[in-house]
């Protein structure tokens, strides 16, 4: 049995967004097609979100922080695909940030460099000069659910406006 999500307009509940999220959010002007909804903190991940809130997992989009090197200098970049897919990370985006080696970036790292939870990040609200790298098809689908920047809810918009957001790229071949 799913539980029902109750959404209702993003900045109407702060405490449900990390901070730079609704700091992102704020001044971003499409936020009036942003809803966020309370979940259990526990169901966070993909795989039980989906099964126990009856999310269909082409509709849910994972926000997966790649680390590209090349030499002493590392760099971020955030991906967004779909759960049916993962992220090209040795191929298309380790060419995209000119690296020689690109790999998830490290949990403890890139929590404390976004102000988000594992389990919980999302595009919006980034550091900025991260680019976001968004899968093709992820864009032409209706509304999809996105971290919240916590754990404790998920955000739901148009895919289009994962295109919108600053520093984007729209990547064919991203999700494989």
């Amino acid at each position: 049995m799913s539980l029902p999500l109750s959404f209702q307009p993003a900045l109407s509940s702060p405490e449900l967004l990390a901070p730079p999220v609704y700091a992102a959010l704020r001044s971003w002007p499409p936020v009036e097609e942003v809803q966020v909804a309370a979940i259990d903190p526990a169901l966070a991940d993909t795989a039980a979100f989906c099964e126990r809130y009856g999310v269909a997992p082409e509709e849910s989009v994972n926000c997966v922080v790649v680390a590209g090197k090349r030499g002493g200098e590392t760099s971020f970049a955030a991906c967004m695909v779909t759960a049916t897919t993962r992220a090209d990370v040795n191929g298309l985006v380790r060419r995209y940030l000119g690296a020689r080696k690109a790999s998830f970036g490290p949990v403890e790292l890139v929590t404390s460099l976004t102000g988000m939870e594992y389990g919980g990040i999302t595009p919006i609200g980034l550091p900025s000069g991260w680019p976001v790298l968004v899968d093709a098809p992820v864009v032409k689908l209706g509304n999809v659910v996105i971290g919240s920047g916590i754990r404790g809810s998920k955000l739901w918009l148009p895919g289009r406006l994962l295109a919108e957001l600053p520093g984007t790229a729209v990547l064919t071949g991203l999700g494989v």
